[in-house]
């Protein structure tokens, strides 16, 4: 992994409201975006946003049925927020 694409996932996940659905996310299931923007208290559109850059920079795998988009760490998130979790 290069440094850029280490940048690049440190910074998705330098922002409150993405840190908050790392740890959502942390039990390893698959969430739909409104799920999400639910236990987020965030508007669909704004959580949609969030889930997007986080899974542009590789931390989040997803996967499509019909209209909904369900999203999960992949094995670089989990790393990451098991790191996370050793430190705080």
């Amino acid at each position: 992994m290069t440094d850029g694409e280490i940048e690049k996932k440190l910074k998705a996940i330098a922002n409150k409201r993405r840190f908050a659905i790392l740890k959502i996310l942390k039990n390893g299931k698959s969430l739909s975006v409104g799920n999400l923007a639910s236990q987020l208290k965030l508007s669909f559109r704004s959580t949609s946003k969030h889930l997007n850059s986080m899974y542009n920079s590789g931390l989040l795998e997803r996967e499509q049925q019909g209209t909904q988009v369900s999203y999960k760490l992949d094995s670089f998130g989990q790393k990451i927020i098991s790191a996370l979790n050793q430190l705080f």
